[in-house]
C-alpha cells in the first residue's frame, strides 16, 4: 500500500466538523433543521384556512336544488332514528324509483335532523359540511407524509385543496356532502391499509375493513378505491405485490365489495335500462369534459352552480393542459412513478363520472370533482412547481400567493350558493341551453312575483325541452295564475305521465272543478292526500266537495280525520254539518 493511500493521523489541532444543530421548538412542533424551512402546527393552519374561507356558508340559506328534498320533505323520515336502518335497504331519493344507492348519505341527514334545532335549523347542515371538508384536509395532508411528500410540499398542497373554487360546491351545497364524505371514508381506509402493509398488526387490517365498507355504502365511486390502494402501496411505496400483507388486502377488497353488492341487489331499486351501444355513445359525449374539468382545476374562471358540457368553453382546459404539460417537462428530478400514479387515480375516480347516462342526468357538477382532485394534486407535487429546487421561503410565499388568490375566487364563488335567486340566478346565466336550470329560475322569478319574465323565461324553457321534468306542472301553474285554467289541463296530465308528481292532482282537481266534474275534482284531491296529508287547503276543499255532492258520511269522516292530524276544521263545515 502507497504512503498516500494509508489513513492519515488526525493532528491535535484539526477542527473535526460538529453535526448540524437541531433546535426543539414547543411540543407539538417540528424540529427545526439548519437550511430545512419548517411550519409549526400545520393542522392548525390548514383547520384555520377551512373555516375562515367557509365560514360564511354557516348563514347560508336553501338552493332548492335537493337540499329541500332532503330536510324538508324528508321530515318524516329524519325524524325516525330506527330509518337509519331502512337507508340500507331503498333508493336516495325515492324508495322504489330511484337506481341510487346511498344509504350514508341519508344516515347523515338522519343524525343531521336530530342534532338540529328543531330539525330543520339549516346552519347546522352547513356546520357539518365545512366540518367534513376539514377532516378531508387533514387526512390527505396525512397521508401526503406517508407516501413521503416533503412537509411543506404536503402543506402547500392541502391548503390549494382547503380553498379551491372548483370544490366549494361540494361544501358549500348541503348535498354535496355525499363526496366529502366518501373522501374521509377513503383517505382513512388508505391510511389504515398504508399502516396495515407497514406494521402488519391485525387492528389496522380491521379498521381498513370498517372503513372501506363505510366508503362503499355512500357512493358507488368506492369500487375505485381498491386499484388506487393499489397503485399507492405498489407503485409508490414500491411495495411487493405478492408479499402476505398485500394478499391479505386483495381478499379485503373482494370481500368488501360483496358485502356491498349483496345489500345493494336487495335493496328496492329501480334497475338501469342502459344498452351499451347508448352507454359507449355517451362516454365519448362525455370524454371531453376531462379537459374542462382540467380547466376548472387551474383556471378556475369559468365555474356554475349546474353547469353543461354544452355550455362550459374548452379554451381554459385546452389552455390548463398546455400548462400541466410545459410544468411537467420542465421539472427536474420528477419521480415518474408518482406523476404516473397521480393520473392514473385522478382518471379512475373521474371514470363514473364519464359513464353516467345522459339519461339520467347530463349535469357536469363540479362536487364531483373533489376525490379526483387528489389524483391530480400528486401529479402537481411532480411538476416544475415544486421539483425546481426553489427555496423552500420562496415556494411558501409563492403557495400562500396563490392559494389566496383561490380563496378570493372561493369567496366570490361561493355566494351563488346562498340562496334560491342566486343559485338559480347563476345557474341560468351560465348554463343557457339547460332546460331545467332556465324552468327552475323562472320558479324563483314566479315566487318574486316578476311574472312577465317568469313566463317568457318558462316558454323558453319549453321550448329547449318539452319533457323536462316538472316543466309541463309549471307550465300549467303559471297557465292557473294566469286564470287560463282550462288551458293547464294538457300541462298536468303531461306531467302525470313524466314523473307523476304529487303537486299535480292538486291542480287538476282545480281543472275539474272548473269543469264542474266534482267526482272528478274528489277523486283528485282524495288521490293528492294520500300523498300530501297536511295540506289544510286540499282537506278544506275535499269537505266542501263532500258536503255540496251531499255526502255527509264521508264528510264527518273527513272532519273527523283532519282532527286527528291536528288539522283545524272549517267552522262553517262544522255547522253545515251539525257536529262540534
Amino acid at each position: 500500500m502507497s504512503s498516500k493511500n494509508k489513513p492519515q493521523p488526525i493532528s491535535r489541532n484539526a477542527q473535526i466538523p460538529s453535526p448540524p444543530k437541531v433546535t426543539v421548538g414547543k411540543p407539538g412542533s417540528a424540529p427545526k433543521i439548519p437550511g430545512i424551512f419548517t411550519i409549526p402546527f400545520p393542522l392548525l393552519w390548514l383547520a384555520l384556512a377551512v373555516l375562515v374561507v367557509y365560514f360564511p356558508t354557516f348563514f347560508y340559506s336553501f338552493t332548492e336544488l335537493d337540499d329541500s328534498i332532503f330536510i324538508r320533505e324528508f321530515h318524516t323520515y329524519n325524524e325516525n332514528i330506527h330509518n337509519l336502518l331502512v337507508s340500507f335497504q331503498r333508493g336516495v331519493f325515492d324508495p322504489v324509483k330511484d337506481p341510487y344507492y346511498r344509504p350514508l348519505f341519508l344516515d347523515s341527514m338522519i343524525l343531521n335532523y336530530q342534532l338540529s334545532n328543531e330539525g330543520e335549523n339549516i346552519m347546522s347542515y352547513h356546520v357539518v359540511n365545512v366540518l367534513l371538508h376539514l377532516s378531508s384536509v387533514l387526512l390527505l395532508f396525512t397521508l401526503f407524509k406517508k407516501l413521503n411528500i416533503k412537509e411543506l410540499h404536503a402543506f402547500i398542497l392541502c391548503l390549494v385543496f382547503a380553498v379551491h373554487p372548483v370544490l366549494s360546491e361540494a361544501v358549500a351545497w348541503i348535498p354535496g356532502r355525499n363526496d366529502t364524505l366518501l373522501t374521509v371514508f377513503t383517505l382513512s381506509y388508505l391510511l389504515f391499509a398504508i399502516q396495515y402493509t407497514n406494521e402488519g398488526k391485525l387492528k389496522w387490517l380491521l379498521l381498513s375493513v370498517l372503513a372501506l365498507i363505510l366508503a362503499f355504502f355512500t357512493k358507488e365511486t368506492a369500487v375505485f378505491i381498491a386499484p388506487t390502494a393499489f397503485i399507492l402501496l405498489v407503485f409508490i411505496l414500491k411495495r411487493n405485490w405478492k408479499e402476505p400483507k398485500m394478499l391479505a388486502q386483495y381478499g379485503v377488497w373482494a370481500g368488501c365489495f360483496g358485502l356491498w353488492y349483496i345489500a345493494r341487489s336487495m335493496a328496492t331499486l329501480q334497475a338501469m335500462q342502459v344498452a351499451p351501444i347508448q352507454m359507449l355513445t355517451d362516454f365519448a359525449h362525455r370524454l371531453p369534459l376531462v379537459v374542462q374539468y382540467t380547466g376548472k382545476m387551474f383556471l378556475p374562471f369559468n365555474l356554475s352552480v349546474f353547469p353543461i358540457l354544452e355550455d362550459t368553453v374548452y379554451y381554459y382546459g385546452c389552455a390548463a393542459v398546455v400548462m400541466l404539460a410545459l410544468i411537467i417537462y420542465l421539472a427536474k428530478d420528477r419521480d415518474k412513478r408518482v406523476l404516473l400514479s397521480g393520473f392514473a387515480i385522478f382518471l379512475l375516480f373521474l371514470l363514473p363520472i364519464l359513464l353516467i347516462p345522459k339519461s339520467l342526468n347530463e349535469q357536469t357538477f363540479e362536487h364531483r370533482l373533489y376525490l379526483p382532485f387528489l389524483g391530480m394534486l400528486l401529479v402537481i407535487s411532480q411538476t416544475a412547481l415544486f421539483k425546481n429546487r426553489l427555496s423552500d421561503k420562496n415556494l411558501l410565499i409563492g403557495g400562500l400567493c396563490a392559494c389566496g388568490v383561490l380563496a378570493g375566487i372561493n369567496f366570490y364563488h361561493q355566494r351563488n350558493f346562498k340562496d334560491p335567486i342566486s343559485f338559480w340566478t347563476q345557474a341560468e346565466e351560465t348554463s343557457p341551453h339547460s332546460a331545467f336550470a332556465v324552468m327552475m329560475y323562472a320558479a324563483r322569478l314566479t315566487q318574486k312575483e316578476d311574472f312577465p319574465r317568469a313566463c317568457s323565461l318558462m316558454r323558453r324553457a319549453y321550448a329547449l325541452n318539452p319533457k323536462e321534468k316538472y316543466l309541463n306542472f309549471y307550465m300549467g301553474q303559471m297557465l292557473q295564475n294566469k286564470d287560463s285554467v282550462l288551458a293547464s289541463e294538457p300541462y298536468l296530465l303531461e306531467e302525470k305521465k313524466i314523473s307523476d308528481y304529487v303537486l299535480c292532482d292538486f291542480l287538476l282537481a282545480r281543472v275539474a272543478m272548473e269543469k264542474k266534474d266534482y267526482p272528478a275534482s274528489i277523486s283528485y284531491l282524495e288521490s293528492y292526500l294520500q300523498r300530501d296529508k297536511y295540506n289544510k287547503m286540499a282537506h278544506s276543499n275535499l269537505m266542501l266537495l263532500y258536503i255540496q255532492t251531499q255526502q255527509r258520511d264521508k264528510a264527518i269522516a273527513h272532519a273527523k280525520l283532519m282532527r286527528n292530524e291536528g288539522i283545524e276544521v272549517p267552522t262553517q263545515f262544522l255547522q253545515q254539518l251539525g257536529i262540534r
